[in-house]
């Protein structure tokens, strides 16, 4: 078993240099001339454009436009020209495409306006938008004016790589030019503002536009509203919207927005307004909902909007389907999950790459490695190809099982299928390799990340030092925090919580409180595992008055306390003897509501009760906790027994085995 070394990385494939010489304009003696226009006249237009359409080989027609030129059989055209480039251009050949603009030039042939898009979609393509810009700029050499149309197509080209500076230049230029810019033109300014954050610039061209007399469309609200609510303003977007009709895309966007913010009433609520209005919710719509409740463990209620799906007449996706899986594996039903995959599959539906996934990973988080795994080959075999997310997944889980073997092997494949990783990944690994103690190797992992500019991040430090924490190696784990700044990394409350657990198992309670102390002077809140955590240390050391200041401070904090703290401090009281203590909190919590006992609570209690008051008071509490519909397990049982044993001596036990025996 090993890590294959390095990415491997995609490579693109250089097509074979073309020689390509062009003989356009030969010069002719005055004796040759009659019979170079006889030889000319062999070949039509109408022929050398069916010929160069209908080839599929672009080599094979490239030959034969090179060869008809050079035979002095015909003299290429504009619209030749322009077959020729466009079917060059569709392969994304762009030397090609240079050079043979280039001749269009030396020929004097004039580059239309519908060629000259054709050549900037075409480095647009490829990835080439600068190289599109440098086009662009010498487009009168080919005897073409720059249109609105042509400067539209090289916004876009520059939209499409986020080439954020170079827009605002060409925009000015556009208008230095006295080229008025459209509504076209206004929408991708609008995407480039909100792909970079600047909404409030998104609205001053909105009025822009207005001022214009060029009015915003269903695009343009949509874009704006999308961007505000994926800034967390999900408010202002929704005022937004008031200002004009609003329709299904942009009710779409606010109901993400929303729902984003885990806002599920207000989503609803504009589902209502939104039927109200006349317009109907489209599979977007629904989608949406479901996998919000689906990710809030809401499976029912997503269940409902489901079946009012298609009481509307709407039609589920494939994204609907895989939210609903979702939200089954996420609430443990991992058979009705199964069933949903299997509907989906019946009912026609081809799972895409997101469905694949959604699969693996519930498969996944519920340790059903192998059945991910062949889930993953089917999905190859059925031609979707896994992706970073799938090898997540897989590594992830492996990862949870501890298994290294099946992480590393997952890892390989990634490599060799070429798919570089991600800093998530590189995460999953240094846990499955911390899992098994493999902490040198876990180190040189970070290190490579960095290497391969993937640097580390919080979480993956955080993963190293709970394996470090885990494996007692704590001094490790508080040099790794010193280190974390090297990376760029800065602690977490997730980091410091690992660390005052490691300390706190090795009875380091002073450096535990040191830390503490760290936490508080950078600002780093505390939070209830935090407090659980400081909570299990002074019941370990029987520090019962700490405890009660450390849940005062809790709640002074608004931090209010769990099943975890609550047993925390059962077991602690039990510990010292202070069972009726324990007990009248445990009934005063449980009368109040604030908490309703566990059988890890009901254990600490009649350990504690039969250590410490007697067998009476045992038997009677045990049907207490009976009568309150709490089963005993093994582990109740087996503190009785004990705790009779050392009450009674070796004879008395047995007169509960009835008792245990009745329980199964």
């Amino acid at each position: 078993m090993y890590l294959k070394e390095g990415c491997s990385l995609l490579l693109k494939v250089q097509k074979p240099l073309i020689p390509f010489v062009l003989n356009t304009n030969p010069i002719l003696k005055p004796e040759n001339k009659p019979q170079y226009q006889e030889i000319k006249s062999l070949i039509k237009e109408f022929d050398v454009i069916q010929r160069l359409k209908s080839e599929p080989n672009i080599l094979l027609a490239l030959d034969y436009f090179k060869s008809i030129a050079n035979s002095k059989a015909f003299q290429h055209t504009q619209l030749t020209y322009q077959i020729m480039i466009e079917k060059l251009c569709l392969e994304c050949d762009v030397d090609s495409v240079q050079y043979v603009l280039q001749q269009m030039k030396v020929e004097g042939i004039c580059c239309s306006e519908d060629l000259f898009i054709s050549v900037i979609n075409s480095f647009r393509r490829v990835g080439l938008a600068e190289q599109a810009l440098k086009m662009f700029y010498r487009i009168r050499e080919f005897g073409c004016r720059p249109s609105v149309k042509i400067y539209n197509h090289v916004l876009d080209a520059l939209l499409s790589e986020n080439r954020f500076q170079m827009i605002n230049p060409v925009y000015s230029n556009m208008k230095r030019d006295g080229t008025e810019p459209n509504l076209y033109t206004y929408n991708i300014l609008l995407k480039a503002l909100c792909k970079n954050n600047r909404v409030d610039g998104a609205c001053k061209l909105l009025v822009e536009m207005s001022n214009k007399g060029c009015e915003p469309d269903v695009v343009s609200y949509t874009t704006i509203v999308s961007s505000m609510c994926k800034l967390g303003k999900v408010e202002e977007a929704k005022e937004l919207a008031t200002r004009f009709q609003p329709c299904v895309s942009v009710y779409n966007a606010l109901i993400n927005g929303f729902c984003r913010d885990y806002k599920i009433k207000e989503a609803f609520l504009l589902l209502v307004q939104m039927v109200d209005k006349g317009i109907d919710p489209n599979v977007i719509t629904y989608s949406t909902l479901i996998n919000s409740l689906s990710d809030t463990g809401n499976v029912e209620l997503a269940l409902a909007v489901w079946a009012k799906m298609f009481v509307r007449g709407c039609s589920p996706s494939v994204h609907t389907f895989a939210s609903l899986m979702k939200g089954y594996f996420k609430g443990g039903r991992v058979r009705e999950a199964l069933d949903i995959w299997n509907r989906m599959s019946q009912e026609g539906f081809e799972p895409n790459v997101v469905a694949y996934n959604s699969l693996i990973h519930g498969l996944c988080c519920h340790g059903k490695m192998r059945e991910a795994v062949s889930v993953s080959c089917k999905m190859k075999n059925n031609g979707c190809s896994p992706n970073v997310s799938t090898y997540g997944a897989l590594i992830d889980g492996f990862a949870k099982a501890g298994d290294l073997d099946g992480a590393s092997e997952t890892w390989n494949k990634m490599m060799t299928a070429g798919c570089v990783p991600n800093v998530i990944l590189y995460t999953s690994m240094v846990n499955v390799l911390c899992r098994n103690s493999m902490f040198d190797q876990a180190t040189s992992l970070i290190d490579k990340m960095s290497i391969d500019n993937c640097p580390p991040n919080t979480v993956t430090f955080n993963a190293f030092i709970k394996g470090l924490c885990r494996d007692g190696r704590v001094d490790w784990a508080m040099n790794l925090l010193s280190q974390m700044g090297n990376y760029g990394c800065s602690p977490n409350v997730t980091t410091y919580n690992e660390l005052l657990d490691g300390l706190l198992k090795e009875n380091r309670i002073n450096e535990a409180f040191k830390l503490v102390r760290e936490m508080e002077e950078k600002g780093i809140e505390l939070n209830l595992v935090t407090y659980n955590t400081m909570l299990g240390g002074f019941c370990q050391f029987g520090k019962l008055k700490e405890v009660w200041k450390l849940l005062g401070t809790m709640l002074v904090r608004g931090i209010k306390p769990d099943a975890t703290t609550y047993n925390t401090v059962t077991y602690a009281y039990c510990k010292q003897g202070e069972v009726k203590t324990a007990i009248q909190l445990v009934d005063k919590l449980t009368v109040g509501g604030k908490w309703v006992p566990d059988v890890s609570a009901y254990t600490s209690l009649l350990w504690g009760i039969c250590n410490h008051i007697g067998i009476d008071e045992t038997i009677d509490y045990q049907e207490k906790m009976l009568d309150r519909g709490i089963c005993p397990n093994a582990a109740i049982w087996n503190a009785l027994v004990r705790g009779l044993f050392d009450s009674l001596g070796h004879m008395g036990p047995f007169c509960i085995l009835d008792d245990i025996l009745d329980c199964g």
